[in-house]
């Protein structure tokens, strides 16, 4: 029913990280070394990545709820929280798939940037 908040929070703030992240770092950083230049992706770019990997997955769980008829376009919009008796049972899917979801994506999104670490390392040594 509202598993998708959690990650709609996380998504919020990891897109201001990345307007902030943006701001700070305006351009790639480069090194050269003999006539080569190694480029390295901005820490800025990588939290876009995130920040596509939440949007995404919370943008297709709102339409598949929307698609079941859980949210409504009218106030409370969960039909869930229209009896007060069952957001005990909104609140226990928030804490248990809501987060469950929110830190496998994370996860996974740690696992790319372990990817293009080693990507990166392994240029910089041909560039060498």
């Amino acid at each position: 029913m509202a598993c998708f908040i959690v990650p709609a929070v996380e998504a919020v703030v990891v897109t201001v990280a990345a307007k902030v992240a943006e701001k700070k770092s305006a351009s790639a950083e480069t090194e050269t070394e003999s006539g080569e230049e190694v480029v390295k992706i901005p820490f800025a770019r990588k939290l876009k990545w995130l920040r596509n990997l939440l949007w995404g997955g919370v943008i297709l769980l709102a339409f598949e709820h929307l698609w079941h008829g859980e949210i409504v376009p009218w106030f409370p919009f969960l039909t869930a929280a229209n009896n007060p008796a069952d957001m005990q049972e909104v609140l226990h899917e928030m804490m248990t798939v809501g987060v469950s979801m929110a830190v496998l994506v994370t996860a996974v999104w740690a696992v790319m940037l372990g990817v293009v670490a080693s990507y990166e390392k392994r240029a910089k040594k041909m560039a060498a």
